[in-house]
């Protein structure tokens, strides 16, 4: 399935009454205001309960790098619900297996195995993002129900009796071809529903417009991305993780169809010294991690290739005001420590619509009926956001100078010696603590 060329109106867009103008004043059921993973699944579900539903992206397309990349045996499982299982599986793909982490006196001790989970949810596959969101953009266009409307920027909300009603937005559609000041200063328009859902990610707008602030906990390090090339002889469909320590800095490989995708880790807040250093000092710390990649290091032509993460980790006391509900990363910012976000913002949209098909139907959606989704999936998020605290504290120390604190040795007796142990990190990672199912409605 190919991405959606940039700057190309997307096969899903359809012109509404609202866009023509935006005198309209007819209610649908629900908008869901970022297309990301959690927003194009809930828009997915709730149309197949019939529900009309408005998809706003403020992107021309989805085709941005480094993004989460990994689609878990969770919503693996979940698409083979939805029908959808075996036409994911023909997009080119790669298989996760397991994790490692190496060892002091050498070698590497594997403490995550996919593989002893139940096939055929025993893997975590490896795509890029645009694919699997174009994918659920095609899957979702065949119900006659939602509309996904790109390039689409949500300016505002609409009250009514001090309830949320509706969103305000900018259709940059409306402009194309002209210069950007002409494209901002366009229009705005409304759209009005019985129900807003903040899918916009960490900087989440909406959640700043509806006066909802989260509470940061501390991260010691941030993330630098950047490409490697894969060469022939180490193509392959299965892959491991295994990251590489050294004072003050770490690094994890992902591999991807035909090229690394490279995290490098810092200390929080040290991107103007990186970059001040220049890019050969860079593919020098770069190479005393990974003396194996020093045949690809030029690669990396100027620190222009190289993308930092400011990683943050952070939740919402309360996840939703009247006719606003925030799922996903507007809720709780994750870390990118086991790569888990992508799978709890997914669950999070099942939730939603499995407790919101019924309440959308009677055209009424009540303070209750939000609060019980945050009830169902703030336990897992506080249980991961907890363990990935931990994760920080034993891989990463946030003292400068300091080495990572290591392998906890009872870690590395439980994974040498009681290797069935080594499927509880796996399983936890491949479909995390309280799995969502498809709803009945949704499934095909």
């Amino acid at each position: 399935m190919a991405a959606t060329p940039q700057g190309t109106e997307h096969p899903q867009r359809r012109q509404d009454p609202e866009r023509r103008g935006g005198a309209a004043r007819r209610r649908i059921s629900c908008i869901v205001a970022g297309g990301g993973p959690a927003g194009m699944m809930l828009g997915l579900l709730l149309t197949r309960a019939g529900l009309e539903v408005a998809v706003l992206e403020k992107h021309a397309d989805f085709l941005r790098d480094f993004r989460g990349d990994t689609v878990h045996a969770s919503t693996i499982r979940l698409l083979d619900e939805l029908g959808l299982g075996e036409d994911f599986r023909r997009l080119p793909q790669s298989r996760l297996d397991n994790f490692q982490l190496p060892l002091p006196a050498g070698g590497r001790l594997p403490v995550g195995d996919f593989g002893r989970l139940r096939a055929p949810y025993n893997y975590v596959a490896m795509l890029p993002q645009w694919d699997f969101l174009n994918f659920l953009a095609e899957a979702a266009a065949s119900e006659p129900t939602f509309r996904l409307l790109m390039n689409t920027e949500v300016t505002g909300l609409v009250y009514e009796d001090g309830r949320v009603a509706g969103v305000r937005y900018r259709d940059r559609n409306a402009g194309s071809g002209q210069p950007r000041a002409a494209v901002d200063a366009a229009p705005e328009a409304e759209l009005r529903a019985e129900l807003v859902v903040a899918c916009d990610g960490r900087d989440s707008s909406l959640r700043r417009l509806a006066g909802l602030t989260p509470r940061e906990f501390a991260v010691p390090f941030d993330v630098w991305w950047f490409r490697l090339p894969r060469f022939q002889h180490e193509a392959g469909g299965i892959a491991s993780i295994v990251p590489s320590f050294g004072p003050d800095e770490a690094m994890v490989a992902l591999f991807r169809q035909d090229f690394f995708q490279i995290g490098y880790l810092t200390h929080k807040g040290e991107d103007a010294r990186i970059r001040a250093e220049g890019v050969e000092r860079f593919r020098e710390r770069v190479r005393k991690l990974r003396p194996d990649f020093a045949d690809r290091l030029g690669a990396i032509g100027s620190l222009d290739d190289v993308h930092v993460l400011d990683v943050r980790l952070n939740r919402l006391g309360r996840w939703y005001r009247e006719g606003l509900l925030c799922i996903g990363d507007a809720a709780h910012a994750m870390s990118p420590a086991g790569g888990v976000g992508i799978n709890l913002a997914i669950q999070d949209a099942v939730a939603a619509a499995r407790l919101l098909a019924a309440p959308l139907r009677r055209g009424q959606v009540r303070r209750r009926d939000l609060a019980r989704i945050q009830r169902r999936r703030q336990v897992p998020t506080v249980l991961v956001q907890e363990a990935q605290r931990r994760l920080h504290k034993v891989l990463f120390s946030a003292k400068r100078g300091d080495s990572p604190a290591g392998v906890p040795r009872l870690l590395v007796f439980a994974a040498r010696h009681l290797p069935p142990l080594r499927a509880i990190p796996a399983r936890m990672i491949a479909f995390g603590p309280l799995p969502e199912h498809a709803p009945p409605f949704a499934r095909r």
